[in-house]
């Protein structure tokens, strides 16, 4: 069983920065595309960032330039750093990864940000 858990979740102000985490667990080996998708409230989840293979990553446009992801494939963690925060960047966010054609997901992290 592979388990994906967020952290690092919070309030914080506009303009400021977070540190997401999530944290891989279970009967997993090999590589695996991970990834950071966002729900806001009342709209469908999206894609946040995506790490495709060791030489591509896709970001969102609204994100691009801002969040940083990144993973630790030795410690089963993937980051997801959030500079510039906005108000329209609160959200659920989920890490899901892509492992033998089945994805996982995290039970998510709430991001809000506000003054």
């Amino acid at each position: 069983q592979v388990q994906l858990v967020e952290s690092g979740g919070g309030l914080v102000q506009p303009g400021g920065s977070l540190r997401l985490s999530c944290a891989v667990s279970g009967n997993i080996f090999g590589y695996y595309v991970m990834g950071w998708h966002r729900q806001i409230q009342g709209k469908e989840r999206e894609l946040v960032a995506e790490i495709i293979d060791m030489g591509r990553i896709d970001y969102a446009n609204s994100v691009k330039g801002r969040f940083t992801v990144s993973r630790d494939n030795a410690q089963k963690v993937m980051y997801l750093q959030m500079n510039s925060l906005k108000p329209e960047d609160t959200a659920v966010y989920y890490c899901n990864l892509n492992f033998s054609g089945t994805y996982y997901w995290g039970k998510g992290t709430l991001v809000t940000v506000s003054s």
